[in-house]
């Protein structure tokens, strides 16, 4: 037993170091995803219609989103590792990659959102039992998307800088940057749906307009402290002077960053298109998905957070040759990870019966909201599993193994799972959810074997 304890469970110091580097990175996620429930909850007073367009948005914005994320994400492997080994100039390389390839992958999402936004929002709209109105859902999503469009530039800037501050040890100030900004959003948010204090009453609108304050908020604050503390942050120093990065280090990344960008945008895509084939039950579903989702990310903080802490931590030992220490670490991470979402599970099945009270909404959605957060809370501990797998493969540059364990199956098994039930069966929605749900058992295994045949345990800085 004490072997047992001693290989899953760190020491007093390991749990401090890593709370350090994750409670900031929960904090900044609980905040953000608390204010977009908060969001979540004023649009939904107003009406189911509004709600609905909002979250069809937000379902076409989550691909992009995501697709940011992957592409810092590709960069920041080797930007951990560089940390590690103690190399300021392979950051400053790796930052301005990210930031050079963020930027473009905006303007290329605008583009697109502009060109067939509209046409993608139809796919999400089928009546239903009390669906509501179809064509009004539809105008919101319009007059919400070409609102909102402008804070993605803002947003890439900022996770382009954000990321790399993680990456070298910088956890506080991206975590203060996130809460002003959620806070601005939630302030604007009141004002201007409501129209208080004198502000205009401007709905859908204010709320987009309150989200693209708080992205430029966000990006203002980070850029400025970064450049203004150049002596933590020698990456900065001359990052500017041109957007030179070596090519041999640009097709490193763009070889391991690739299929990382590729798995994270049809990873998210592969969820919009989920949600998509859930709504042809009708407008309700997308609802209840809807306020479900809202809950379950607020929840999902503690294994994301872990996830980020597993890429940062590790990467930083294998970047160093640590390579051991890597595995022993990692091992107690997944185990502390999986553990701490048995107790936040339990806590979310307990709340699903009452929060979908608060909405405006109809008996039906709130139903359905209640049965898709109790399917959330049982699942948690198996996303945390596979979360945690796909960042320490992550970690170590697999990542052509990660964009087949995650995206490729998403795509493969979930999507062709759920086509068949929804337009062969007649499950009801929630027997359809639920059975979905329960195909990350099988990722579970393909994860554990991966991790523990350490394909994942490569120094990247050393080559």
């Amino acid at each position: 037993m004490k072997q047992f304890l001693k290989k899953f469970i760190g020491d007093k110091h390991f749990y401090k170091v890593v709370l350090l580097v994750a409670v900031p990175i929960m904090v900044q996620n609980g905040i953000t995803n608390l204010v977009s429930l908060l969001d979540n909850i004023m649009v939904g007073r107003i009406g189911t219609e509004q709600m609905s367009g909002v979250a069809i948005v937000n379902q076409l914005m989550l691909v992009y989103n995501i697709g940011i994320f992957g592409a810092v994400s590709g960069a920041g492997i080797f930007g951990a590792q560089f940390y590690g080994k103690g190399d300021n100039e392979g950051v400053r390389y790796a930052f301005r990659f990210k930031l050079i390839v963020c930027l473009a992958l905006s303007a290329i999402w605008m583009v697109l959102f502009l060109t067939l936004g509209g046409q993608v929002v139809q796919y999400f709209l089928h009546e239903g039992t009390d669906a509501g109105d179809i064509v009004a859902t539809a105008e919101y999503a319009r007059e919400y998307l070409l609102v909102v469009m402008p804070g993605m530039i803002p947003y890439a800037i900022a996770q382009s800088y954000t990321q790399t501050l993680r990456e070298t040890g910088e956890t506080i100030l991206p975590m203060k940057a996130g809460v002003t900004a959620v806070v601005v959003n939630l302030v604007f948010d009141y004002l201007l749906i409501y129209g208080k204090f004198g502000f205009p009453e401007l709905g859908v609108f204010g709320a987009a307009a309150a989200t693209v304050l708080s992205r430029v908020v966000e990006c203002v604050i980070v850029i400025w402290w970064t450049h203004h503390h150049k002596e933590k942050n020698p990456f900065i120093v001359h990052a500017f002077e041109s957007l030179y990065v070596p090519a041999r280090l640009a097709k490193q990344i763009i070889i391991k960053g690739l299929p990382l960008l590729m798995n994270e945008t049809m990873w998210a895509a592969g969820m919009a298109v989920l949600n998509q084939t859930y709504s042809n039950r009708g407008l309700e579903v997308v609802a209840g998905l809807n306020i479900s989702g809202t809950v379950s990310n607020l929840f999902n903080v503690v294994f994301i957070a872990m996830g980020s802490a597993i890429a940062i931590m590790v990467g930083q030992l294998l970047g160093a040759g640590k390579l051991e220490e890597a595995v022993d670490t990692d091992r107690k991470m997944i185990t502390f990870s999986v553990f701490s979402c048995f107790i936040i599970g339990t806590i979310m099945i307990l709340i699903a019966p009452l929060f979908p009270r608060i909405y405006n909404t109809s008996e039906t959605v709130r139903k359905l909201a209640s049965e898709f957060i109790i399917v959330a809370s049982a699942c948690m501990p198996l996303y945390a599993f596979t979360h945690a797998a796909y960042f320490t493969l992550r970690s170590g540059g697999k990542t052509m193994v990660t964009f087949l364990f995650d995206s490729v199956y998403v795509w493969l098994v979930c999507i062709p799972l759920a086509m068949f039930l929804v337009y062969q069966t007649d499950f009801p929605i929630f027997q359809v959810y639920f059975i979905c749900q329960l195909t990350e058992i099988v990722k579970c295994l393909i994860g554990f074997i991966l991790v523990k045949k350490r394909v994942w345990v490569n120094n990247l800085s050393a080559s």
